[in-house]
């Protein structure tokens, strides 16, 4: 008989490529769907949303100015490494929403397949939402996508993985950096997810993640002038008011849910609200000239 005792995991969160604890020290106890502990997950402060702020602003220039292709192989190397941790996955997937192993097999491997549908979708996007524009008179008018920037994202609290995953990489795919709330109750396989972007190709500060009382967390996001769109997926009516009103002091760009049915095929609708139409103008029959953006 072994005398050996469990390693428990001890969770951390998700800023600028590293794993720090809350800056604040304080966990809070993440139980499964019948009360049972699983572990402590860091509650986050407001200075660990500032610090995720930092780090998906500083993240912003490399991320976007990267190619849609290769974005989207990094997308696609996410999926390859969440592929490999399956069977964790599917553990914490089960543990977190009751489910029974064949019902979370199926959440993971949506949301393995989500990875790998969002990466196929970064160099296609610009074509289909972009194009040359028909204008009377001797110039070209072409209008091209841009992402957003930093953006904060709410995560859904009845889906801790496929929901997850469903706000956050289009986000991403579009070249914007997220700071984003895990789910309440059920953070573990965000906090998972954490490993999977830091082993991956995912530079640093592109996602963060952070774990705790999203009352407490998204306000001051919300209101950061350095996050540019918020995502309320995960809010409910009362908090998603107050973050809306938050979020008006500078004209962030306000998302909200479209559905609460995750296992719904994705479509672009959830890339287009984090991207800008930039139109540059550009005269026709004369070498040199330089057109203007607007």
């Amino acid at each position: 008989m072994s005398d050996r005792l469990s390693v428990f995991k001890t969770y951390k969160l998700y800023v600028g490529g590293k794993f720090p604890r809350s800056e604040s020290g304080r966990v809070y106890e993440v139980s499964d769907s019948k009360g049972k502990w699983l572990a402590n997950a860091p509650l986050s402060s407001r200075k660990d949303a500032r610090d995720a702020v930092v780090a998906a602003r500083k993240a912003f220039g490399g991320w976007s100015g990267a190619t849609a292709y290769n974005r989207g192989q990094v997308l696609y190397r996410v999926a390859e490494m969440l592929e490999g941790r399956r069977d964790q996955f599917v553990r914490e997937v089960a543990d977190a929403e009751g489910l029974s192993r064949s019902k979370a097999t199926a959440v993971v491997d949506a949301a393995v397949d989500r990875w790998v549908w969002y990466a196929g979708w970064t160099d296609k996007i610009a074509q289909v939402v972009g194009g040359a524009n028909p204008v009377a008179g001797p110039y070209f008018n072409l209008s091209s996508p841009e992402p957003t920037g930093v953006v904060a994202v709410v995560a859904p609290q009845n889906s801790s993985l496929l929901g997850l995953i469903s706000v956050l990489t289009p986000v991403i795919a579009t070249g914007n950096t997220a700071i984003v709330i895990a789910s309440e109750n059920r953070p573990l396989p965000a906090l998972s997810l954490a490993e999977v972007l830091a082993t991956s190709d995912v530079p640093g500060g592109v996602v963060n993640i952070l774990s705790g009382r999203t009352a407490e967390i998204a306000p001051p996001l919300a209101s950061h002038q350095d996050v540019n769109a918020i995502d309320l997926a995960g809010a409910d009516e009362s908090l998603a008011k107050t973050l809306e009103i938050a979020a008006a002091d500078n004209l962030k760009r306000v998302v909200r849910p479209h559905t609460t049915d995750w296992t719904e095929t994705p479509g672009i609708d959830r890339m287009t609200p984090f991207l800008e139409t930039k139109t540059v103008w550009h005269p026709t029959g004369a070498l040199g000239a330089s057109g203007s953006a607007y």
